[in-house]
């Protein structure tokens, strides 16, 4: 299951204690970071940050360089610990685990990609991504059979016997997560990991990036200083500057309603015609019903949520089609089978809204979104994406 994250005040200092104390109280006065070094020596990398990561959401924090969002990715798994403020990972405080608790946290529950690749030279592709399964001692068998699954994940099924310096930097890259992704981990940390990658590769490797997002229920936290990445893949984005969160929303909330200059100047550069997707505007569908529903349950359904018709999914929310009000008058059926229309328009999450806008064009209601289970993630509306568009 993906992880909730829940960060409360939290705040990191470097310096001495008795310096930090100072810094501290000068925060809660409203010192600024640059009055704060100057007159303690405290370095103040992250300050008052508060924010929840929904479960399965790929959150994105973007800033420029020295605006703390390395340090609180590294804060995430306790590399950096909190001067002050408390991190909850699906609602229990990491900083109240034992040492044999945090150990198994970061060997299991999450794992870290970082920007440079940190390839083990002399072990191959494969002996690579089997490396920390192998530190926890793991049998060979297991360690192999895991290594080959992450591997056929990044698409480096056929590369698990070269040496990391036969592949290209976007290859290496691949290595590096699929060595994060063998443990399965429901928290997947993502430090700058494509910074240092040619234009071309980067995209191919954010394109990777949504599709595994896409295919697997994972809590992403992905670290970069570029707007346009940012909002190409994030649900939603946290703006950083001199450590402090300056806007937290979707890509379309930063277009609507930038917090300030500082975010308009930040922003207007982004192409939204190429970054925003359906993920970024669907909204959570209300009019849903299941499979094993009644006629009459359905149709009560509908009342209760004022639409002519319905989705259906099965009972692990895979998407089915839809039923229309009209087709369920005075009907008592057991079933909802008969009635079910397949032929309605569909999309993926990470469909742009140009494309989204051509299915729309030629269907009579709101499209469904799906995930590449076929899991109902939301819906959108033709005038939805106009709107987006127009702002």
């Amino acid at each position: 299951m993906a992880k909730q994250v829940t960060v409360e005040n939290l705040s990191v200092l470097f310096g001495s204690d008795k310096a930090k104390e100072q810094a501290l109280k000068m925060i809660d006065e409203g010192y600024s970071v640059g009055d704060i070094r100057e007159e303690t020596g405290v370095t103040v990398a992250n300050m008052n940050v508060n924010f929840d990561i929904q479960p399965d959401e790929l959150f994105v924090i973007v800033g420029l360089s020295g605006s703390g969002k390395s340090t609180f990715i590294r804060t995430l798994n306790l590399l950096n610990k909190p001067t002050r403020g408390d991190i909850k990972i699906n609602g229990e405080s990491l900083l109240g685990l034992s040492k044999e608790a945090l150990r198994s946290y970061r060997r299991k529950d999450v794992s870290m990609v970082f920007q440079h690749f940190g390839l083990l030279s002399h072990r191959s592709v494969l002996e690579n991504v089997e490396y920390p399964l192998e530190i926890q001692k793991v049998n060979k068998k297991e360690r192999i059979e895991k290594s080959r699954a992450a591997l056929e994940q990044v698409g480096l099924k056929d590369w698990e016997n070269s040496m990391p310096s036969e592949l290209s930097g976007g290859m290496r890259q691949r290595v590096g997560l699929a060595r994060a992704l063998v443990n399965d981990p429901e928290l997947l940390l993502m430090d700058e990991p494509y910074s240092a990658l040619d234009p071309l590769i980067r995209r191919e490797m954010q394109n990777e990036l949504l599709n595994l997002d896409d295919s697997s229920e994972r809590t992403i936290v992905f670290i970069t200083h570029d707007m346009n990445e940012a909002f190409r893949i994030g649900d939603r984005i946290a703006l950083m500057r001199d450590a402090e969160v300056v806007q937290i929303g979707t890509p379309l909330d930063f277009f609507k309603n930038p917090a300030n200059d500082y975010v308009k100047d930040f922003i207007a550069d982004v192409d939204k015609s190429r970054i925003l997707k359906a993920r970024n505007i669907m909204r959570k569908p209300l009019n849903v019903v299941t499979l094993d529903m009644t006629a009459k349950q359905a149709r009560t359904k509908m009342e209760d949520t004022q639409s002519e018709y319905a989705f259906v999914v099965n009972e692990d929310k895979e998407y089915l089609g839809f039923i229309v009000a009209q087709d369920l008058e005075k009907s008592e059926a057991r079933s909802l089978k008969k009635f079910l229309k397949e032929d309605h328009h569909v999309l993926r999450r990470n469909t742009y809204l140009s494309d989204a806008l051509k299915a729309l064009q030629s269907s009579t209601y709101d499209v469904a979104v799906l995930d590449k289970k076929q899991h109902l993630r939301g819906v959108i509306s033709n005038d939805e994406i106009i709107a987006a568009l127009a702002e």
